[in-house]
């Protein structure tokens, strides 16, 4: 399973918020390319970029910032937050970054997504951020897909919109239950497997790993032999739960 750290860039400062509310951020520092600096230099292949300024607005005040960091670091970086159309798209991909992320408009213009894959085989993934809402039963769980920057709901189902985009080229699906993003609570197994499930695309688990324990989870999740492809980590990293070393090896441990 490959290893996400990532940065959440507000004002060009790197932040995290917590379960997505705008209003309760914590600023981890100043320097977001040296802080992808260090990711790369410890060994991360990927990194893991979103401009919470565009998810929010649809405006790139972090555009510069996210090329910067393409430009200076060895990793691949995949970005999201306010690609909404194709000149978006195009200008984060011209600037260096190797995969772009589409959240609010893959809901909102499937067919752009469909585009963009097919122009760029490889290059665009689809960010799918649900908030769970439990049923009366197991069965009867849901989980409803947000946009813009988390503040809205879509009133679509999680798994109904990753049926859609199984068969249209897209390189991944990034899933994230925004109520543990940002919290160390752990991560939602049973919402990941239930994606894993419906889906043949790759994906990669977003929102609150806590501990390595947490990432060993993630990488021994299996279903009918389908394994995440990645997992995304921010505040534990942040917050010295773990070393970047160490999260790379729990992350790429083969299960016992």
């Amino acid at each position: 399973m490959q290893l996400y750290p990532a940065i959440d860039l507000r004002d060009g400062r790197c932040v995290r918020l917590y379960q997505g509310d705008f209003d309760r951020e914590t600023v981890y520092g100043e320097d977001p390319i040296g802080q992808a600096q260090l990711f790369a230099d410890a060994g991360s292949e990927w990194i893991h970029v979103v401009d919470l300024d565009a998810a929010r607005s649809g405006v790139p005040r972090n555009r510069e910032t996210v090329g910067a960091i393409a430009r200076g670091v060895t990793a691949q970086v995949q970005t999201g937050g306010g690609v909404r159309d194709e000149a978006a798209a195009e200008a984060l991909l011209g600037a260096g970054v190797a995969r772009v992320v589409i959240g609010t408009a893959a809901l909102e213009e499937p067919d752009l997504v469909r585009r963009l894959a097919a122009t760029h085989p490889g290059q665009v993934a689809v960010g799918l951020d649900a908030r769970f809402h439990p049923g009366v039963t197991a069965a009867d769980d849901r989980w409803e897909v947000a946009v813009r920057g988390w503040e809205q709901g879509s009133g679509r189902d999680l798994l109904d919109v990753a049926r859609e985009f199984d068969h249209d080229g897209v390189a991944a699906l990034i899933v994230t239950e925004i109520g543990r993003d940002g919290t160390l609570a752990g991560p939602d197994l049973d919402g990941l497997a239930r994606v894993l499930a419906v889906t043949q695309l790759d994906v990669i688990a977003s929102g609150g790993v806590g501990g390595l324990d947490d990432l060993r989870r993630l990488a021994a999740l299996d279903v009918d032999g389908r394994t995440l492809s990645g997992a995304i980590v921010g505040r534990a990293l942040y917050e010295g739960q773990f070393s970047i070393t160490e999260a790379l090896a729990a992350a790429s441990a083969t299960p016992a």
